[in-house]
């Protein structure tokens, strides 16, 4: 019987803390990290942000955002991670790195979210499966079960094509970029509506 090999390659973390260390991820379908050059663009849009900032992430794959989080002091991570290797292989990667205010959560992400949080979040990243329909409804159990703190941030990756997206009024567009097939933004949930 052929050995089947799960693991496909490192994530790097690109500042903080952890500089330069690289942590090993699995091959899975559909795990897209996002590159280390889009990660480096966002996390200079959020360097303001990011210490000691609760930050949820609710498509974690390979961690890197996450991971990259932490390792420039956010306050807290909450991962959530469909894939049961995936998510292992996260819990270990926190264990390497001694990091203990960070919380892996195997399981579906809307179940997850559509169970809400008595304690909000300021950093939240939406970086889903592509082609899937998730991003809307995503935003939707956010919005719906008080996942977002006041002024809180928002990362939305998605394939550069996509079609009907809804994004909330009082959700204020601060930065968007393209690369290749991606799209990425950043949002600022603000305290009244825009009209």
């Amino acid at each position: 019987m052929a050995r089947q090999n799960t693991s496909s390659g490192q994530v790097r973390i690109i500042s903080g803390q952890w500089r330069s260390r690289k942590l090993p991820i699995h091959d899975l379908e559909g795990l897209r990290p996002t590159t280390d050059r889009v990660r480096e663009t966002l996390f200079n849009w959020l360097a303001m942000d990011i210490r000691g900032a609760r930050v949820l992430d609710c498509f974690a794959g390979s961690g890197a955002l996450s991971l990259e989080s932490l390792s420039r002091y956010a306050d807290y991570a909450l991962i959530f991670e469909l894939q049961k290797s995936a998510a292992l292989q996260l819990t270990k990667n926190l264990d390497t790195l001694k990091c203990t205010n960070a919380k892996v959560v195997h399981g579906d992400s809307l179940q997850l979210l559509a169970k809400g949080t008595t304690d909000g979040f300021d950093v939240v990243f939406i970086d889903p499966p592509f082609r899937k329909g998730l991003a809307n409804n995503t935003i939707e159990q956010l919005v719906k079960h008080n996942w977002l703190n006041p002024e809180a941030l928002i990362y939305l990756e998605t394939e550069s094509d996509i079609s009907g997206l809804v994004i909330p009024n009082n959700w204020q567009l601060l930065k968007e970029k393209q690369a290749g097939q991606v799209c990425y933004r950043l949002f600022q949930l603000q305290s009244e509506p825009s009209a």
